[in-house]
């Protein structure tokens, strides 16, 4: 029971919902299924339209092009998001769907190793598994942003 409880605490990545998708993504040894998964979130990733693909949301370092924005509602953060590539977007969705709804310390605090326990790291090509870091980093980086507005002017939340 002690190992159990050992193992959970090292799978917390600062998420429950992330935690989940790790969890899920792990339940399979083939990649295939994996691709499968991030393929079904890519689907369900709500379209943006024309007007809010703007180069400051956009992800740099990213070999597709990808865009992600966070806004401040109530204290949490709701992201939203878009990439002209599949795959990319499912990765996307994937960090949409495991950060929505946190506040914007808990998104700074939010554990990167989730990436390799999700078994897709070695799946992708280098591009894609450092894209997909790099919206990450976007999203954290929005997150400090959104925090020293709402230290500031606590407020605007």
């Amino acid at each position: 029971m002690g190992k159990a409880l050992e193992q959970n605490a090292k799978e917390d990545f600062g998420s429950k919902e992330l935690n989940k998708i790790v969890e899920k993504l792990k339940t399979t040894a083939d990649p295939r299924r994996r691709y499968e998964y991030i393929l079904w979130l890519a689907k369900k990733l709500p379209t943006l339209s024309e007007t809010d693909l703007e180069e400051r949301i956009k992800v740099k370092g990213c070999v597709s092009q990808v865009y992600v924005q966070g806004q401040l509602h109530e204290g949490r953060l709701k992201w939203h998001g878009y990439s002209d590539a599949l795959i990319t977007r499912g990765l996307l969705a994937l960090l949409i769907q495991g950060l929505n709804n946190l506040t914007p310390q808990e998104v700074i605090a939010i554990n990167p190793d989730f990436i390799s326990a999700t078994g897709l790291k070695s799946s992708l090509t280098p591009s894609r598994a450092n894209g997909f870091l790099n919206i990450l980093l976007a999203m954290k980086s929005q997150a400090k942003v959104h925090a020293v507005i709402t230290s500031k002017f606590p407020s605007t939340s």
